[in-house]
C-alpha cells in the first residue's frame, strides 16, 4: 500500500544508476556499501545479494587496488543490483573500475585534489554515461577550504567543496552527477545540505557519515536523514552504521516506508508499550514475531498486542494482529476476531495467517474464519480479565483524585 504524504519533493534534475532512477520524479532510492574485500568476488556477491533482499537498490563497494578493479570487473555481471566504485585517492582506480563496467562512481574532492586527474574521470565518465557522485565528507575536506572558514568544518565549506567540482565537471560539459555533504554532527549535516539544495539542482544522496553502532547509530542517522526528507530535500539514502550492511539497507528501506515515501515491501510490525493488563511479555513476542517475518515480502501491517481487553480495537486499523488473554492468542482480522491459539503457538499463527492474506486477501481470510466462535471466545477472555483486574488496572482514576486533592489542600 502507498501511504499518502505531505511532503512535496524537490525538483532535481533525473540521472540513471544502471537500470535505477536517481532525481526527477523517481523513487527515493536507498543504498548501502559492502564490508568485504572486492577481490573477494564471491563474498562480496553473497552480500550484494543479502543487501538486495533487505531492500537495497544500489550498492558501493571500494576499489582501492587493482585487484579490487579486477573483482569488479567479475562482480559487476553478476550483481543483482547496479554498483559503484568508491575511489580514495588515486584516479587511476575510477578508470579501472570503468573499464571494470561500474554504473557510477564515488569521488571525494577532498581526496582527489589535481584538476587534470578529475577532468580526466568526468570525461571517461561522459563517454560511457556512468554517473558520479560528489561525495563532500566533513572530516576530510581540502585544506584551503578549512583555511578559508577559520579552520573548522562548516556548511558553507562543504557546499563550497562541491561546487568547485561541479566547476570541474562543467569544463568537459559532464552533468551525470549526484552530490552528497556529509558529516558526523546533525545538525551541521543538515544545515549542509539545506544550502546545497539552495545552490542546485542535481539530486543529493543523503546520510550522516560515520553516525556509529546501533542504536546511537540509527537515532543520529533517523535524525539527520527524516528532518531533510521531510523538507522535500533527498533523491537516495544511505546508513552510515558500524554493523553489518543489511542493516543499513533494512532501516533505509524501513524509514522510507514509514515516511510514505515508498511502497511497503515488508511486514510493518506495530505493537503496544505494554501495561498491567498484559498477560505476555509483549517485547518477547513482537520480537520473536520480528524474526519470524524476517525480510519476507508480506507488506501488511501487523499488531501485537498485550491483553484482548484493548487491543483489536486499538489496532482495527492494523490488517492482522494479536492479542493475548487466558493463556490464549486471539487473532484478529481488520479489527475482526477471527480465530483463537493457545499462547506458544501466537507468532507461528500470525504468520501463517499473514501469508495467507497475502495470498489470498483479507475477504478471503475473514470467509475461513468461524468468526462467531473466536468472538464469542475474546468476549469471555474480555470479561475474565476485566473481573480479575477491574476496568481502571492501571490506577489512574485513583491518582486523578489524589491530584485534586492535592490541589486544593
Amino acid at each position: 500500500m502507498q501511504f499518502e504524504t505531505s511532503f512535496a519533493r524537490r525538483r532535481t534534475r533525473s540521472i540513471q544508476v544502471g537500470t535505477v532512477p536517481v532525481g526527477g520524479d523517481a523513487p527515493i532510492s536507498v543504498q548501502s556499501m559492502t564490508t568485504t574485500k572486492t577481490a573477494d568476488v564471491e563474498g562480496t556477491l553473497a552480500q550484494i545479494y543479502a543487501l538486495a533482499g533487505a531492500g537495497c537498490d544500489i550498492v558501493r563497494c571500494t576499489c582501492n587496488e587493482a585487484e579490487a578493479a579486477e573483482g569488479l570487473a567479475r562482480i559487476v555481471p553478476r550483481s543483482p543490483l547496479p554498483i559503484i566504485a568508491d575511489i580514495h585517492n588515486n584516479h587511476r582506480m575510477a578508470l579501472a573500475a570503468l573499464e571494470a563496467g561500474v554504473h557510477g562512481l564515488r569521488l571525494n574532492p577532498g581526496n582527489i585534489r589535481r584538476p587534470e586527474h578529475i577532468k580526466a574521470v568526468a570525461s571517461a565518465c561522459r563517454d560511457r554515461g556512468v554517473s558520479i557522485r560528489i561525495g563532500v565528507n566533513g572530516g576530510s575536506l581540502d585544506e584551503s577550504l578549512y583555511r578559508k572558514y577559520g579552520g573548522r568544518v562548516t556548511p558553507e565549506a562543504m557546499v563550497e567543496s562541491a561546487m568547485m567540482e561541479l566547476a570541474y565537471f562543467a569544463d568537459v560539459d559532464f552533468d551525470l552527477v549526484k552530490i552528497s555533504v556529509k558529516a558526523s554532527n546533525v545538525p551541521l549535516t543538515i544545515e549542509a545540505y539545506r544550502q546545497l539544495a539552495e545552490a542546485t539542482d542535481f539530486p543529493l544522496h543523503l546520510g550522516v557519515t560515520e553516525a556509529g553502532p546501533p542504536p546511537a547509530g540509527l537515532v543520529k542517522a533517523t535524525a539527520g536523514i527524516a528532518t531533510l526528507l521531510a523538507e522535500g530535500i533527498g533523491d537516495t539514502i544511505r546508513y552510515s552504521l558500524t554493523a553489518d550492511p543489511v542493516e543499513e539497507a533494512r532501516a533505509g528501506r524501513q524509514l522510507l516506508e514509514a515516511m510514505g515515501l515508498r511502497e511497503r515491501k515488508n511486514v510493518d510490525l506495530i505493537a503496544c508499550p505494554s501495561c498491567g493488563r498484559a498477560e505476555v511479555d509483549v517485547i518477547d513476542v513482537a520480537t520473536r514475531a520480528m524474526e519470524a517475518f524476517g525480510d519476507r515480502q508480506i507488506p501488511l501491517q501487523v499488531a501485537v498486542m498485550g491483553c484482548v481487553v484493548n487491543g483489536p480495537g486499538e489496532a482495527r486499523d492494523a490488517d492482522i494482529g494479536i492479542a493475548a488473554g487466558n493463556k490464549r492468542g486471539h487473532l484478529f482480522v481488520k479489527g475482526r476476531n477471527v480465530a483463537v491459539v493457545p499462547e506458544a503457538d501466537m507468532v507461528e499463527a500470525l504468520v501463517e495467517w499473514a501469508e495467507y492474506i497475502q495470498a489470498h486477501g483479507v475477504e478471503a481470510a475473514l470467509s475461513r474464519a468461524d468468526i462467531a466462535v473466536a468472538e464469542r471466545e475474546a468476549r469471555k477472555d474480555r470479561q475474565r480479565l476485566l473481573e480479575d483486574q477491574g476496568e481502571d488496572v492501571n490506577d489512574s482514576e485513583t491518582r486523578v483524585e489524589l491530584i485534586r486533592s492535592t490541589m486544593t489542600r
